[in-house]
C-alpha cells in the first residue's frame, strides 16, 4: 500500500513526522486521536495492509446504534504515527494539538455470519470488505469496544470525492444508548486533557523552521489589529479622562462628582450560565417574548467610499464568504442563504455549533468562510468547497476544503425575538452565548474606530469593513443603519448579454451590465471587456450559450454595439473606478470596469442600482 498521498501533503525538511514507511506485518492495532486542527475532529485508525487506514470523523465513533457517523476517508498514515501525541505547529499541513484518546486492538468479521452472529474473519476477507465498501470489525479498546460497520456512502452533494463513509455500532452487549463522547475529555497514554497536552512543552511536537505560536480563536493578523485598536482606545480613554477632569476644575463642580465613562471603553459584563445570559436578555429593552420565526430575511448594507471615525458606529472586518443564517432548535442546525436557500447539507461539520452554544433555540447571523493560510477569507477556496468554481460545478467541489462560521448578530434566544433589540446589545448577548472553537467564531467588532480597521484591513489584503450603527435594529432589508466599504470599489451586476469578439479573442468581447432600479427595471450600467484570460473567456460561454435568448433584458437604450442577449441569470462582480456622472442623455456607468469572477451564490434580482453613501451623511453630520 502506498503512503505518496501522505508524503505528498507534509514537507519533510520543516518537519520530523514519521517518514512514509509501510510495515511488512500488521498488529491489528487500532487507534482514535482526537484533532484539533482547522476544525475539531476525531482520527480513526486501524493498522492493516502495513499502514494505518485512516478516517476522520467529525463527532467521533459512537456506541450508540442509533448514531451513524460521518467518516472521511484520508490518506493512509505510517504505524509509526500510531501512538503521536503534542502539537503540530502552525504553518504544517493538520497543525493543531492532538491526543491519543483511545487504543486497543481489532479484528475483521466474516461478511458471512454463523447462526445469525458475526464471527471473526481472515485479512483477506478484511481487505476485500473495505474494496468492497462495506467492512464489518470488532474493536476491542479502552473506551470503544464491539462491533461496528463501516459503510462507503454516495457523495451527499454533487462534486464530491467519493470519499465519504458511515461508522455504525452493531447492536451488541458493548452498545450505549444515548452515548457522550464528551464524558472522556484525557489521554488514554497521558491523561493529560487536549489542553495540558497544547500548552504542555513536555509534550511531543513536530518542529517546524518556525516557532509554534499559541493557538487562538483569531488569525495572527487580526491579533496584531486588536492590539493597535485597543492601544488606540485606550489612549483615546485616558485623553477622555484627562479632559474631563479639566472641565471639572474649570467649572469647579463639586469634588464628589463622578466621571464619566469614555464612549466604548464600558467594561461588558460576561454572561456565566445558560441561565444568567437567559435573564440578560428578559431585561433588553425590545427583547419580545415570541415563538421562533420560520423565516429571516438577512439585512443588507449600503455602499459608502470613505472610512470614517465615529463613536456611534461600531466597525467590523468584511469575511468574503456566504452569508448564512442559523436556526438552531434543540441541538439541530438549519442553515439559509440570503436567497433562503438551504445550505445544511453543503457544511454538515456546522451541525457541531449547538455544542458551542448555551442556549436551547437561537438565531444567528455570519458570514460562512474558508481561510487561507494567513487567516484570511478565502472566496476562491469557497468556491471550490462549494463547488461552484469555473463550469464544470459537478467536478470543482472539495470537501477536504475547511469552513469556519464567522457570527456577527443574535436575532432569537430561547423563546424572545431580539430584532429590536439594540444592535451592540444584541451582539453582548451573542458574545456571551458562543463559545469560541474551530466550527464557530465571534466575528470582533471596534467601536468608533473605522478608520485604523480599514487601513489594517487595506495592508493585510481583505475585501474591506462595514459600519454598523450601534443603535440600530435589525431590519430584513438594504438600509443606511449598516454600511459597507470596500478596499476597492465592487460591484455585482446582471450579464443580460455580450458583445461578438475583435480580432483574435475568442467567444465573446466584452459582457454587458445591468442594475435593477426602484421599479425592477434592468437598467445598462456598462460592459466589461477586460480581466479576462483564455480560459474564463471559455468557461464563461459555456455559461452564457445556453441562455441565449432573442428577448432584451434591458430597460431603455443601450450603447453595447452588436451586442446578444442572454437570459439575466449569472452575476458577474466587477471592479471598477468611479461612477460617471448621469447626464440628460444617459444614466451613470461604470468607469474602467473589469471581471474579477462569476458570483453563483448572489441572487440576480438582488443586484439593485443604488446611490452610494457618503460618509458624512451616513453619519448624520
Amino acid at each position: 500500500m502506498s503512503l505518496e498521498e501522505y508524503k505528498r501533503k507534509r514537507r519533510f525538511e520543516e518537519t520530523p513526522e514519521p517518514p512514509p514507511q509501510v510495515e511488512k506485518k500488521s498488529k491489528h492495532r487500532y487507534v482514535v486521536q482526537k484533532h484539533r486542527a482547522t476544525r475539531l475532529h476525531y482520527d480513526f485508525r486501524l493498522e492493516m495492509e502495513g499502514v494505518l487506514k485512516s478516517w476522520a470523523v467529525p463527532k467521533g465513533p459512537s456506541l450508540d446504534p442509533a448514531d451513524k457517523r460521518l467518516a472521511m476517508a484520508v490518506e493512509d498514515h505510517p504505524v509509526s504515527y500510531f501512538d503521536f501525541e503534542g502539537t503540530i505547529p502552525e504553518g504544517n499541513y493538520g497543525a493543531g494539538t492532538v491526543m491519543v484518546w483511545d487504543v486497543g486492538t481489532w479484528e475483521p468479521l466474516s461478511p458471512t455470519p454463523v447462526n445469525g452472529k458475526f464471527v471473526p474473519g481472515t485479512d483477506a476477507e478484511a481487505s476485500a470488505m473495505l474494496r468492497k465498501g462495506d467492512f464489518k470489525i470488532r474493536l476491542h479498546g479502552q473506551r470503544i469496544k464491539g462491533d461496528f460497520a463501516l459503510i462507503h456512502i454516495k457523495a451527499r452533494r454533487p462534486g464530491g470525492k467519493g470519499n465519504e463513509w458511515l461508522l455504525i455500532k452493531k447492536q451488541d452487549d458493548e452498545a450505549v444508548a444515548g452515548y457522550d463522547i464528551e464524558q472522556y475529555d484525557s489521554s488514554v497514554l497521558s491523561q493529560r486533557t487536549m489542553a495540558q497536552i497544547g500548552g504542555d512543552k513536555d509534550s511531543a511536537e513536530w518542529k517546524s523552521s518556525r516557532p509554534a505560536s499559541r493557538r487562538t480563536s483569531k488569525a495572527a493578523w487580526l491579533e496584531e489589529t486588536l492590539a493597535k485598536l485597543d492601544k488606540k482606545k485606550k489612549q483615546v480613554a485616558t485623553e477622555g479622562r484627562e479632559q474631563h477632569r479639566g472641565n471639572k476644575e474649570a467649572k469647579a463642580k463639586p469634588s464628589g462628582s463622578a466621571s464619566p465613562t469614555p464612549s466604548g471603553s464600558g467594561k461588558t459584563k460576561k454572561a456565566s450560565s445558560a441561565s444568567s445570559v437567559s435573564s440578560i436578555v428578559k431585561s433588553l429593552k425590545g427583547a419580545v417574548q415570541s415563538s421562533m420565526p420560520a423565516s429571516i430575511h438577512p439585512m443588507l448594507a449600503t455602499s459608502t467610499e470613505k472610512p470614517f471615525d465615529d463613536p456611534e458606529w461600531l466597525f467590523e472586518i468584511k469575511w468574503d464568504g456566504y452569508r448564512a443564517v442559523a436556526f438552531v432548535d434543540h441541538g439541530k442546525v438549519r442553515l439559509v442563504s440570503r436567497n433562503q436557500n438551504d445550505l445544511t447539507g453543503q457544511f454538515p461539520e456546522l451541525q457541531e455549533l449547538p455544542a458551542f452554544l448555551k442556549a436551547r433555540t437561537a438565531i444567528l447571523d455570519g458570514e460562512i468562510v474558508a481561510l487561507d493560510e494567513a487567516g484570511r477569507s478565502s472566496f476562491s477556496l469557497m468556491q471550490q468547497r462549494a463547488g461552484l468554481r469555473g463550469s464544470d460545478r459537478r467536478t470543482a467541489a472539495r470537501a477536504d476544503v475547511p469552513v469556519l462560521y464567522y457570527l456577527f448578530d443574535l436575532l432569537y434566544l430561547d423563546g424572545f425575538d431580539l430584532r429590536r433589540v439594540p444592535l451592540e446589545e444584541r451582539k453582548r448577548a451573542l458574545q456571551a452565548i458562543l463559545v469560541p472553537s474551530d466550527v464557530a467564531r465571534f466575528s470582533d467588532h471596534f467601536p468608533g474606530q473605522g478608520v485604523v480597521l480599514f487601513e489594517a484591513a487595506k495592508q493585510k489584503g481583505l475585501e474591506g469593513i462595514l459600519a454598523k450603527r450601534r443603535s440600530s435594529h435589525y431590519q430584513e432589508r438594504r438600509g443606511q443603519d449598516w454600511l459597507k466599504i470596500k478596499i476597492t470599489q465592487t460591484l455585482d451586476c446582471v450579464v443580460g448579454g455580450y458583445v461578438e469578439p475583435e480580432g483574435s479573442r475568442q467567444y465573446f468581447g466584452s459582457l454587458v451590465l445591468g442594475l435593477y432600479d426602484q421599479k425592477r427595471q434592468l437598467v445598462h450600467v456598462g460592459q466589461a471587456g477586460s480581466g479576462f484570460d483564455q480560459k474564463t473567456l471559455r468557461e464563461i460561454w459555456e455559461r452564457l450559450d445556453p441562455l441565449q435568448s432573442k428577448r432584451n433584458p434591458f430597460y431603455g437604450e443601450v450603447d453595447a454595439g452588436k451586442a446578444h442577449w442572454v437570459k439575466p441569470e449569472l452575476v458577474a462582480e466587477i471592479k471598477f473606478a468611479e461612477w460617471t456622472h448621469e447626464t440628460s442623455e444617459s444614466s451613470p456607468k461604470l468607469r474602467a470596469p473589469v471581471f474579477l469572477r462569476l458570483r453563483d451564490d448572489k441572487n440576480p434580482r438582488d443586484c439593485t442600482l443604488e446611490q452610494p453613501v457618503g460618509p458624512l451623511t451616513a453619519t448624520g453630520h
